[in-house]
């Protein structure tokens, strides 16, 4: 019985997202693990950009530091 969660920053991921990443995560653990879909748990936690960070910085900051071609939404 798998349970993944997943989280991501806070920033406006639609509903129909949300359904891609639970559908691929669950298709992904009944390809490579054999898993069936009907026990397979997926959660999505958004966390406020201001409680996430990386390297050292909340992520605002750090994506600020990245050159404008790598700045893209995580």
């Amino acid at each position: 019985m798998p349970y993944v969660n997943v989280k991501i920053t806070k920033e406006g991921a639609t509903k129909e997202q949300k359904a891609e990443l639970i559908a691929g995560v669950t298709d992904l653990l009944v390809r490579v693990l054999n898993k069936s879909p009907a026990t397979t748990f997926v959660v999505i936690d958004e966390v406020a950009m201001e409680d996430w960070g990386v390297g050292g910085l909340p992520v605002a900051d750090y994506r600020k530091k990245l050159e404008p071609s790598l700045n893209v939404a995580d």
